[in-house]
């Protein structure tokens, strides 16, 4: 900031020159106070410099008709990708939604595109008005027994870490690399911390000294709470807990019962993953808002978990509230039960009413994240198994979030020992093949709860390495249906009968699509559609994202990686058969 600049802010708030906007007659919504009350808000510089009853004169003047002004919403974990849309893009649909602020985790892009990946997504983050707080991956790969894109250690991450729009480390997956000291992970949390960084977490089911060894490095925060007695460990022990509420992960309704008066504000929203069909349908952290209401949360508390709980748990303090000198990202709302958006403005300019996203897109280039698709040494042979007995380890479907189960179940084969499908038994073929070095590993496992009939679908998206994954009931389908996607450099294919029924193409890293929201969500709806009207893939279960995070192996209890079968609990690869 300028002298000039900070004299017109003062001249401006001691009303000697106009406000560059005046917002009259709203209900102000205070977060700080815990308040609501009739006032005026004056802006000018695209900060707030006037609230209450005083009364300033602007160059602009609104009248809000009483409706409410609150501080944008602030998504307190995200990853972009996951949404399969560009950073402009996911923000031309959630901004009209009131979320003018994200905390994104680039993990996703960073795993395939490496540095790379990470500068594309701060160069696009600047051609949207969505204000987008990046973290540096910390674990990529997310554990040394993946193959990703990528490997980023200490040592790369310094320049990258010292930008200002990134605040810190992201979610640190490793949680045993921390409990167990491993020299590259402590490297990287020293690296944070003598920087003055942050460091969010990723912790599902550790507690007791486990916990204490992890929070012991300076992890500050944690979205993987699935239960309320985790949650208040995780408070009570120093912790940010976000409540998750996605496409994928639904915690909100069993987490929120925990949220009382006295520990409220160490809790914070965000939605981790999602998609475009969710936004555009359900809302973003305005849906999230809402049902913490209809949970029976007070309202301002509510607001409070996704404004200020958020700015506060990464050390901002002028965004999430409406207070003199903050900036001015504001959202008017018809009333405090449905949220329902009339108007957003970001650093005081109006950038979306009636829903709609006002300014232009340009998008930033892509031309360094195409291309990821590489596959070497992969042919139909490849996928048979070799099975010597009936019973396997099966990766089991948990309905609602990305937890599986490890099931023991007795398959048939045939006599060179592959795997024989059973319409009857829901168990099929999954298949996880490495798309960045081609190096031709492939992974095969068993998927249970998936509900396919017939066909198969293969995805560029699998969490967090991103190497292709396959579902299918023969290897032929799976084999047509992963030709396919190679040959479109990444996205998404349902195969059936040996011909290809839908696909999107995903051109950013193998990640993200290059159309507007709106678009890809229809092309998602016909894949989805189909996915459960032709393959049979059950309706309880989401098609495509479900299946993107069978090979995150971070997450309990068993995952399958281009390397083999992962068992969370005992932290290595078990066989296939039990």
């Amino acid at each position: 900031m300028t002298k000039a600049e900070l004299k017109h802010l003062i001249d401006a708030a001691a009303g000697r020159i106009k406000a560059d906007l005046v917002i009259k007659n709203c209900q102000i919504v205070n977060v700080l106070s815990g308040e609501i009350s009739l006032g005026e808000v004056a802006i000018a510089g695209g900060k707030i410099i006037g609230m209450g009853a005083a009364e300033y004169d602007g160059k602009k003047i609104f009248d809000a008709g009483g409706k409410y002004l609150c501080p944008g919403f602030i998504d307190g974990h995200i990853h972009i990708e996951s949404s399969y849309i560009s950073p402009e893009q996911l923000g031309r649909i959630i901004v009209p939604r009131g979320t003018t602020s994200i905390i994104a985790d680039p993990h996703e892009i960073a795993n395939v595109c490496g540095l790379d990946g990470i500068r594309y997504m701060l160069e696009a983050a600047k051609h949207t008005k969505l204000n987008i707080i990046q973290a540096m991956p910390s674990c990529v790969p997310a554990t040394p027994f993946e193959d990703a894109g990528a490997v980023i250690e200490a040592a790369d991450m310094k320049e990258l870490l010292g930008d200002e729009n990134i605040f810190g480390l992201g979610e640190f997956m490793n949680a045993p690399g921390i409990i167990n000291c491993d020299d590259k992970v402590l490297d990287k949390i020293l690296l944070a911390k003598n920087m003055g960084k942050l460091i969010d977490g990723h912790a599902p089911n550790l507690t007791g000294k486990n916990l204490n060894a992890y929070l012991s490095a300076g992890v500050g925060g944690d979205h993987e709470c699935t239960t309320v007695e985790e949650m208040h460990e995780r408070i009570a022990k120093g912790m940010y807990v976000l409540i998750r509420e996605g496409s994928a992960c639904h915690n909100l309704k069993t987490l929120v019962k925990g949220v009382n008066q006295k520990n409220s504000r160490r809790v914070l929203l965000c939605s981790d993953d999602c998609q475009p069909k969710t936004i555009l349908e359900l809302g973003h952290m305005d849906k999230n808002v809402r049902m913490c209401v209809e949970e029976g949360l007070d309202p301002i508390t509510a607001i409070q978990l996704a404004t200020i709980n958020v700015a506060e748990s990464i050390g901002i303090y002028d965004r999430g509230i409406i207070a003199v000198g903050a900036h001015a990202d504001l959202i008017l709302l018809d009333d405090l039960k449905t949220f329902h958006v009339d108007k957003v403005w970001i650093g005081g300019e109006l950038v979306a009413e009636n829903g709609k996203y006002l300014p232009e897109i340009i998008p930033a280039d892509i031309s360094s994240v195409r291309g990821s698709v590489r596959v070497k040494n992969f042919s139909v042979d490849r996928l048979k198994l070799n099975l010597t007995g009936g019973k396997v380890n099966v990766i089991g479907i948990e309905p609602g979030g990305v937890v599986t189960k490890k099931i023991l179940a007795d398959v048939q084969h045939d006599e060179t020992g592959d795997f024989i499908f059973n319409p009857a038994q829901d168990i099929c073929k999954v298949a996880v093949i490495e798309r960045h070095h081609e190096t031709g590993k492939i992974g095969l496992g068993l998927l249970g709860g998936y509900g396919i009939q017939c066909g198969a679908i293969a995805v560029s998206v699998a969490h967090d390495s991103h190497n292709i994954i396959a579902a299918g009931v023969s290897n032929e389908e799976i084999f047509c249906a992963v030709e396919a996607l190679i040959k479109m450099e990444g996205g998404m294919v349902l195969v059936k009968n040996g011909k290809i029924i839908s696909l999107i193409p995903l051109l950013i890293g193998g990640l993200m699509s290059d159309l507007s929201g709106e678009e890809l969500k229809e092309q998602l709806d016909t894949l989805h559609e189909k996915a459960h009207a032709e393959l049979g893939i059950s309706a309880s279960v989401e098609p495509v994202m479900t299946l993107t995070f069978m090979s995150l192996p971070v997450i309990p209890e068993i995952k399958l990686t281009a390397r083999g079968l992962f068992d969370y609990d005992t932290f290595n690869f078990i066989a296939l058969e039990a």
